[in-house]
């Protein structure tokens, strides 16, 4: 199925991907992983929430740790480019039948709660404190040294149906895997803020996030970090890489927290601001669409992912694979 053209006048303007919310079994646990091990900044906290920023990044967070009984994925939030796209979202997100409501979150202004097009959680929000700059505050960089955000990784059962509702609302495609048999989406790239991704869907049981991903200065900072997690009890949560991934272009390192989320670290992907800018299209059995160079993927990679607070994944139709290895 070919890939939707793109929107440029979608019903309301997303400018990015803002922050994740997830639960945690053990709040001191991810704590210690994220910024200790990792280099995010605590913002505020308390015995059951952290709230955490990169060190690029101005409003009051990134990432939210709250304490959980369950490790899963509460909501995935974007920030729109002013106060009245938040009431167009909410009448187009009512117009599709998708259930809205405004919900009060600390540090930030009215935030609109609905859901996608196969029921995972997305928020949506204008106005967050803004906090002082830290990113020439050169003593605060250790662990990966993550600048920012980047970008969200997510099970689809349908690729080809959720690059289609999030065109609606803008996401252009950048690259994409295309099963050659069944012409059928394994996978897409799509972006709002001009990178090669805001928010990526893979082939599989879903909606489940695949991954959480940081940008980094080089990937000097991800040969650190693997050296730093073999020498403080982490080596474990290496889970693939280093590696340079064909699409995007983008060098890598996957490893999971405490409660099993998936954080990719993230350098060197490009620009993709032009409108009219071509799609990249990857067969799936190309060998280097995953892995430029590196070792192959593990079956984990393929398979794991973080459930969806209240939300029942259900499988993919797509039976086709990408290389696995052994």
């Amino acid at each position: 199925m070919p890939i939707p053209a793109p929107n440029l006048y979608p019903p309301f303007n997303i400018i990015r991907l803002s922050h994740v919310v997830f639960g945690v079994k053990d709040v001191a646990a991810s704590r210690k992983f994220y910024v200790d091990i990792l280099g995010l900044q605590v913002t505020d906290e308390d015995a059951d929430t952290v709230y955490m920023r990169a060190l690029e990044e101005r409003g009051h967070h990134c990432m939210v740790l709250q304490k959980s009984d369950v490790s899963e994925v509460k909501s995935l939030s974007f920030k729109v480019f002013a106060e009245e796209e938040l009431d167009k979202a909410e009448a187009w997100f009512t117009s599709k039948g998708h259930a809205t409501e405004w919900v009060e979150r600390p540090y930030q202004g009215r935030t609109l709660a609905t859901v996608d097009n196969y029921g995972m959680p997305i928020e949506f929000y204008f106005q967050m404190d803004r906090l002082s700059p830290i990113h020439q505050k050169y003593e605060l960089y250790h662990g990966v040294k993550p600048l920012r955000i980047d970008h969200f990784n997510c099970y689809s059962p349908s690729v080809d149906e959720s690059v289609a509702f999030y065109n609606e609302i803008g996401f252009r495609v950048t690259e994409y895997t295309e099963d050659e048999e069944s012409g059928k989406l394994w996978a897409a790239w799509t972006h709002r803020k001009g990178g090669v991704h805001d928010i990526a869907f893979t082939n599989g049981l879903g909606p489940r996030l695949h991954h959480t991903a940081f940008w980094v200065p080089t990937p000097l900072n991800i040969i650190d970090l693997c050296d730093l997690m073999a020498t403080t009890g982490y080596v474990t949560n290496i889970e693939r890489g280093p590696g340079r991934h064909g699409i995007s272009n983008a060098f890598f390192l996957y490893i999971l927290d405490p409660d099993g989320h998936r954080i990719e670290i993230y350098c060197s992907d490009y620009q993709t601001v032009d409108p009219d800018l071509e799609a990249i299209k990857w067969d799936l059995k190309d060998p280097q669409r995953q892995t430029l160079w590196g070792a192959p993927a593990p079956r984990s990679w393929f398979e794991h992912g973080s459930t969806f607070k209240g939300i029942a994944p259900q499988e993919s139709t797509l039976a086709a694979s990408p290389i696995i290895a052994p």
